[in-house]
């Protein structure tokens, strides 16, 4: 710990609030350290997007915590974009971590799971790819990860498969099933810690089936994950 916080020290305005999701069935909330996401985790998502998903081993980007929109509250359309696309996910929830996590522990970690959207402003993330620049101006804007309360694992267990959907104004966009990630959530989990140490209150969006497309002002979302939960809410 730095020293400065050892001392009578007052930060210089009001620190902002945790970021946090509700806890399923309680009043308890699941404070939010980290968002990370793995790209490309469905075959059929991989190929929509012109790559051969054979080929590589998994990647990762980050949204930060403060994106995150909560269920019952409406996504603003956000702004310098004309191509916003959704994106449907298995959220996992981790409540503890650390480095180099082994495979066969790393299930261990998981505190519970949701139903999220990683919201994209496909245009600027296309550009950025051109440029060989970052993609943070088309993944991690502000309202970028719709997500819902977390489902204790001790309530819906570990989701190895059933039904990933995305329904826009009534309409199936978005179709697949959670046995046909490529990286599983163990394997995304033990991989991911050897890149960066993994605590409590981090969050792994696990990556989207095909189908992502772009919505407009007033489009009613509604996405899915089997044995985990829905998540509703309108673009606005």
């Amino acid at each position: 710990m730095n020293d400065m916080t050892s001392i009578n020290a007052a930060y210089v305005f009001e620190p902002a609030p945790i970021p946090a999701l509700p806890v399923a069935g309680s009043q308890a909330l699941f404070p939010v350290h980290r968002i990370y996401c793995v790209g490309r985790n469905f075959a059929d998502h991989a190929i929509e997007m012109g790559h051969d998903p054979n080929k590589e081993p998994p990647f990762f980007f980050q949204k930060n915590p403060d994106t995150l929109v909560l269920q019952g509250h409406d996504f603003p359309y956000p702004p310098e974009t004309r191509d916003v696309h959704h994106e449907v996910e298995l959220v996992v929830a981790l409540k503890s971590g650390g480095d180099n996590i082994p495979l066969d522990k790393a299930l261990d970690c998981v505190y519970g799971y949701a139903v999220g959207l990683d919201m994209t402003r496909r245009d600027l993330q296309g550009e950025a790819k051109k440029l060989g620049r970052p993609w943070e101006t088309g993944k991690a804007f502000e309202n970028s990860a719709p997500c819902g309360p977390v489902h204790p694992v001790a309530e819906v267990g570990h989701p190895t498969s059933g039904a990933v959907w995305l329904k826009v104004n009534g309409e199936i966009r978005q179709s697949g099933d959670l046995n046909q990630m490529i990286w599983k959530v163990p394997e995304m989990i033990s991989y991911l810690s050897r890149l960066f140490t993994l605590k409590a209150g981090d969050l792994v969006f696990a990556g989207t089936p095909a189908g992502v497309g772009a919505i407009v002002r007033g489009d009613e979302m509604l996405a899915h994950v089997d044995g985990v939960d829905e998540l509703a809410f309108k673009v606005v």
